[in-house]
């Protein structure tokens, strides 16, 4: 098997990778219009999709609104995970997925794991070649035990996938464990406008996370603008991921466990001293969406699922002072 055709179906599955699983809820992220125009903006939700974990599941609707949506997702188990919305062609049904994408994918992965690299390439080209035209389209960024974060983003008419690949202390994707849901979005319009950011991010592949970091505490409306997207060493796009940092962090082992392709990466637990709030998870170049969240005073960084994100500006601390 020549090395493109490897290269095509890592990019194929990681950029997804698996089975997917979503739920969804609106939300307006905009700003009060009778309050003046700050950067601590009073924000408006209005009807949130909610989305809970408590083991390895998305407990959410099975029909949405098309549209601008907020999805509230709660994570109540004690694993890491995040949701990525993958699209599909309109013929691929969840069926496919499980049938044709789980068997390369589970065998793909458990030799990797074992250190047997050429091998696992050569399982993942056997995945179908519809798998090349899906699409991400974002979704919430990683969320720790016991948080809940907030994401919008926008969804055309169609069926999606819902999944969350982060792995268990085995190496075994989260997606292989039942973190998967397909869910129809309606014709039906959401009715809600795009959100008003008071914070922006903009990330690329020539120049990272480039944001403002004199960031106030309280709540706030990040949009965040993806200028472009490429598939990365490890296959997969980037994206953006808040986590609140203790002072006894280690950012080099949070650097590390970033990549996927680490066999000690994106594997549970999770870093010592990090708390992931949520963010947007992988969408296409042009795109923007947006996340809300509560800033207590403290230590935070942006940083993305990518191998080594310190290397390429797509790991950033800053401070929130009282």
């Amino acid at each position: 098997m020549k090395t493109q055709s490897y290269l095509k179906s890592f990019k194929t599955i990681f950029i997804f990778p698996l089975f997917l699983a979503i739920i969804i809820n609106v939300q307006s992220c905009k700003s009060d219009k009778k309050q003046p125009k700050t950067k601590e903006s009073t924000i408006e939700k209005v009807n949130v999709i909610n989305i809970l974990t408590q083991n390895m599941d998305f407990q959410m609707p099975d029909t949405i609104t098309s549209g601008w949506n907020t999805f509230r997702y709660k994570n109540a188990s004690p694993q890491t995970h995040f949701f990525l919305i993958d699209k599909y062609p309109d013929s691929i049904t969840m069926q496919n997925v499980i049938e044709e994408v789980g068997p390369p994918f589970d065998n793909g992965m458990k030799l990797i794991n074992e250190g047997k690299t050429k091998e696992g390439f050569a399982e993942f080209a056997k995945l179908p070649s519809w798998f090349m035209d899906m699409k991400n389209l974002g979704g919430s960024g990683l969320i720790s035990p016991n948080q809940v974060s907030e994401t919008t983003v926008k969804l055309d008419p169609g069926f999606y996938i819902i999944e969350c690949y982060v792995k268990m202390a085995n190496g075994v994707f989260h997606t292989s464990m039942g973190m998967a849901k397909g869910i129809t979005v309606s014709e039906t319009n959401s009715g809600n406008t795009e959100p008003r950011a008071d914070e922006k991010i903009e990330i690329s592949s020539t120049d990272g996370i480039v944001f403002n970091d004199n960031i106030s505490k309280g709540k706030h409306c990040f949009s965040v603008y993806y200028k472009d997207q490429i598939a990365h060493e490890n296959f997969i796009g980037h994206d953006i991921n808040l986590a609140k940092l203790s002072d006894d962090v280690d950012l080099d082992n949070l650097n590390n466990w970033m990549d996927w392709s680490n066999p000690k990466g994106l594997i549970e637990p999770a870093p010592k001293g990090v708390t992931f709030l949520g963010g947007v998870n992988n969408m296409r170049a042009g795109d923007t969406g947006y996340f809300t969240v509560n800033l207590d005073p403290g230590r935070y960084v942006l940083i993305s699922e990518v191998p080594n994100p310190a290397s390429k500006n797509m790991l950033k601390t800053f401070v929130v002072s009282e």
